[in-house]
Formats: C-alpha cells, structure tokens, sequence
C-alpha cells in the first residue's frame, strides 16, 4: 500500500477521497491548516517537508475560489517544490474543471494554470477534469433564495451537467496510485439540464415553493458558459442524478 497526501483533506471533496484511500488500507496524511496530524499552510509551505517525507502520491484537491482562485498557482508551486524534496513522489492526482480552457472565468483560467504548472514540473501527472457538483448548484440557488425577491434570480440559458462529488471521490481514489496517468478522460454528471429548471428541482424538493425567474448576465464568461463549454455530453459517466441529490436534501430538512 501506498502514503498517500490528500491536499485540502477535510474539504467536501477532500474529506471523501481521504475516507476512500483508507478505507482501501493506504496511509493517508489529510493535509489542511488545522490537521490535527499535518497542519500545513500550502501559501507559505510550512510543514509540506514534513507531510511529504516518503510519501508516493499527492491527491491536490486544495483550492480557494477567493480573487479568482490566485492563491492556487503559489499553493501548488510551494507543492511542487516540497515533492521535488521529497524525492519519493511518482504521481500528483490534481482534480480540475471541464471547460477551464474555454470559458473565460478567472477562477477557471487559474485552474489551467495549476494544470500548466505541474505539466511543466517534470513529476508524475494525473489530470482529472470533472463538471461541477450538484453541491454547488444548490448552494447557488441557496444563496439566489436567500435574496428579498419573491421570484428566485438564477441565469437564464445556461446548461449544467452536475455530478455527485461521492462519485468523484471514487475516481480519484482509483487514481490515486504510484504510475501517473496523465490527463485521464473528463467526467461529467448523468444528464444536462437549465440552470433554472434544476433550481426549480431544488426548491420544490427542499419544500420551497418558490417562482424560478431566468436573469440574462453580461460578460464573456456568462456567454462561455451559454456556448456549453462547461459540459462534456460524450462522457456523461455519472450515476446520481440532480433530482435524486435533491431529494435526498430534502429529507435531511
């Protein structure tokens, strides 16, 4: 079995690949500030030469969306740095987005440059790019409720094609072994949908029944995202659907 590092390990992704690795009888050193094993700080690589002393595979599931996802790049070249170190590191799983290279989002254009940055760093690679969570769906119609508006706001013409993030854990568990991969095959949700149609979804399933109005954007990123090139219809790999997320949602209320 192999020690393994799990960047970002007590996030809502990390927390589960961690879960995963373990549970298949690997070493697993959750990384994150507060760890109460590996507290490490990524921005400044306090305690990375520690953490990745004799470890073999380094899962990065670390990322901060906050201006635009800047502290990325300097997280993973602090990363780098430590693995090169280490001198034991054959693979770095790093979990992406589909559509960082076509729509331009600046948290999106971060994520290529993560993705360039270890391409560039001569390490083992795998590249996993997956759509977006349907945690994030609902914390988007969350948030959109939560405004003084009797109808709820949510773009309008924008398609979504979210997956259970239990489901990407799984992938990158499989992936997570010494012989990289490099950029594996995209991995998108089960079914493509409106933005507004899956709040509606949400909102009925969570027993509000609330009026979904779609709000036209500006901007080239809202029009990236129009364009469908977040999505990836040809590898529609997931199991669990929205409605079925929601649901389950619904009953935790």
């Amino acid at each position: 079995m192999s020690t393994i590092l799990v960047t970002g390990g007590t996030g809502t992704l990390g927390v589960l690949v961690v879960d995963r690795l373990r549970n298949a009888g690997h070493e697993v050193r959750a990384l994150s500030r507060h760890a109460p094993e590996h507290p490490v700080d990524l921005l400044d690589g306090g305690g990375l030469d520690a953490a990745t002393a004799g470890a073999q595979v380094i899962v990065h599931c670390a990322s901060n969306t906050r201006g635009g996802g800047r502290d990325d790049e300097t997280a993973t070249r602090h990363l780098i740095d430590a693995a090169r170190r280490a001198g034991t590191v054959t693979n770095i799983v790093y979990i992406s987005i589909v559509g960082v290279d076509v729509v331009p989002l600046g948290y999106y254009r971060t994520k290529l440059k993560v993705e360039r940055l270890l391409e560039a760093s001569g390490l083992g690679l795998t590249i996993l790019r997956t759509t977006q969570f349907h945690d994030l769906v609902a914390q988007l119609v969350d948030t959109a409720a939560k405004l003084p508006l009797v109808p709820v706001p949510v773009p309008g013409g924008v398609r979504v094609q979210p997956i259970a993030v239990g489901e990407v854990a799984d992938r990158l568990a499989e992936l997570a072994v010494p012989t990289p991969s490099g950029r594996v095959p995209d991995m998108g949700g089960p079914e493509i949908r409106t933005l507004p149609d899956l709040a509606r979804t949400y909102l009925t399933a969570t027993g509000r029944h609330r009026r979904v109005i779609p709000v036209p954007l500006a901007g080239k990123a809202y029009a990236g995202f129009k364009r469908g090139g977040h999505l990836t219809p040809s590898h529609a790999v997931g199991h669990l659907t929205f409605a079925q997320f929601a649901a389950g949602r619904g009953q935790g209320r």
